[in-house]
Order: C-alpha cells, then structure tokens, then sequence
C-alpha cells in the first residue's frame, strides 16, 4: 500500500492574519486599558497614603505620606482590631448580612423578569428592555428621595397596604428598620442584576431546552436540569456586578433610616471617618479592608468561572 503523503500545511496565513488582528485590537485597547489602569492604581495609592499617613495638628485633618518608607502602620492596626474585637466587627457582619437578604431579594425578583424578557417575551422585548433601563436615567439619589416618600406614614405604600387590609394603622418603616434597608437595597440595584443576567440568559442555545422538552421532560424539570445549570455563570456575573456597589452603599441607610446607628453599614462608617471626623486615618483604613474582602470574593468568582469554562470546553 503507497503511504500516505503529508499534505502541506495551509495554516500559516490564517494564524498570521489572527496574530496580525489582535495586535490592531490590542493597539486600539491599549489607550483605554492604560487609563483604567492608571488611574485605578493612583486612586488607591492615594487611600494607602492617607491610611498610613499621619493627621495635621492644627487642621485634624489627613496629611497623607506618599513614601511608603514612612507609612505607619498604627491607624491601620486599631482599625483591623475594632473590626476583629470592637464596633466594627458589627458594622461588617451587619453589612454582610444586608447584602446577603437583598442579593437573595434581587435574585427572586430579577431572575423571574430576566427569563421573561430573554426566553419568553418575544415581540415586546425592546420595550421591556427600555423599562429596565429606565431607572439608571435617574440618579440613585433622587430615587432613594423618592423611596423615602412612599415609605412616609401618610404615602402610598401606607395607603396600599391598609386599603388591601393588610394592616389596621399607618407603619412608620424609616424609623430604623433593617428590613427598610434591605428594602431599599433591592430596590435600588436589581436593575443591576436583571440586565446582565438577562444577556446570559438570551444567549442560551435553544436547541438544548428543546431537547430537554424532547426526551419528556416537563417544563419544571428542563428549568431544573438545563436551562439553570446553564444560567449560572450569568447568575454569578448579576451577582457580583449587585454586590460590588452594595457593598459601599451609604446613601440607603442615610435617606432610609435618617443614619440610624442600628442600621450603620461600612459605607456609612466611612463616610463619617473621611467627613465628619478628625479620624481620616481610619475611613482609608476600612476602604482597604472592604477592598480586600471585595477582592476575595472577585477572586472566588474569577477561579469559578475559569473552571467552569475549561470543562465546557472538554
């Protein structure tokens, strides 16, 4: 038998073009990749400075130290104890603790209208979209403003529940309420979470619900088995791109409960230590420790989804 003969290898030109290709795309994202990063970098080397700084004696205010030869470490040890032993500890397990209600709020809510927009709504999604878009027109500002007035004992929210007959007097619900907060929470960002679940949920194949459908499967079970398997690296992006800006949130628990120390979240001790105290120090000192929880938690994601591609890849 005539062995074979190697045939010429055609894939030279081809991998050429693509090198040649992400070199011009590399070339254009340079510019925007170097602002981000620069200015990311500069942005936190300033808190470092201010956290390891010193406090001006006359002025009480923060005198930051731009060598970090002569950083100082004190400001940010007390601060890593009252977390560990003091108040703060507190602020952060409550913090956590909203967040965790509101992501499970915005994941109840968001998810049922994310699935409706993407696999359900077929000639009305453009408008339904434009609905979810609507409230980023807005600043969250004048929306929490707004929340206030509805939550007021005389508002609509009131007058809802009693002409339901789902209670006999006016609540006041800003008088301190962690449930408020939470509410308040969900409220402002599940817009955040339904948009870029909604975008992995639209991407989903079809075929591969219809074939769940096809070997007799119910509705329920191809939800259960396919369609939310698939949904979950969507699930974990919402999740992340909710939790990140909740995370300093301060302007809930300020317009929501009048700053009310029983529902005091690490935005808000922030807040006060950079403003409306002598202690700056420790206002950059907890931005570095949420930082670091932060990235933790962008590190799980990042290493969950890296293996979730390499299997979909196998």
């Amino acid at each position: 038998m005539t062995p074979a003969v190697p045939l010429p290898a055609v894939s030279l030109p081809v991998t050429a073009g693509r090198k040649r290709s992400t070199a011009i795309w590399a070339t254009f994202a340079a510019p925007g990749v170097g602002w981000l990063i620069t200015f990311f970098v500069v942005s936190i080397y300033a808190v470092m400075a201010v956290a390891f700084g010193a406090i001006d004696p006359i002025l009480k205010t923060a005198r930051p130290k731009w060598n970090p030869l002569s950083w100082d470490w004190d400001a940010m040890s007390r601060t890593i104890d009252r977390v560990l032993h003091g108040d703060l500890g507190q602020v952060f397990v409550r913090t956590g603790a909203y967040i965790a209600l509101a992501l499970t709020g915005c994941i109840l809510i968001g998810y049922p209208v994310a699935y409706f927009a993407a696999r359900v709504v077929r000639r009305r999604r453009g408008l339904l979209m434009a609905a979810l878009v609507l409230p980023f027109w807005i600043s969250y500002l004048m929306r929490m403003l707004a929340w206030t007035n509805l939550l007021q004992p005389d508002g609509y929210v009131n007058k809802a529940l009693r002409f339901l007959h789902l209670m006999d007097a006016p609540r006041n619900w800003l008088n301190g309420d962690s449930y408020t907060v939470v509410i308040g929470l969900v409220y402002g960002y599940v817009p955040f979470f339904i948009l870029p679940l909604f975008a992995s949920l639209e991407r989903l194949d079809g075929r591969l619900i219809e074939a769940g459908r096809d070997l007799g499967a119910s509705a329920f079970q191809t939800f259960r088995r396919v369609t939310l398997p698939l949904s979950v690296p969507g699930l974990m992006a919402a999740s992340v791109i909710t939790i990140l800006p909740m995370a300093g949130d301060y302007y809930t628990n300020t317009y929501l409960t009048s700053g009310s120390p029983k529902t005091t979240m690490v935005g808000n001790q922030i807040e006060f230590f950079l403003q409306r105290s002598s202690q700056p120090q420790s206002g950059a000192s907890l931005v570095l420790l949420l930082m670091g929880c932060l990235f933790v938690l962008m590190l799980y994601y990042l290493v969950v989804t890296i293996r979730m591609q390499r299997a979909a890849e196998r």
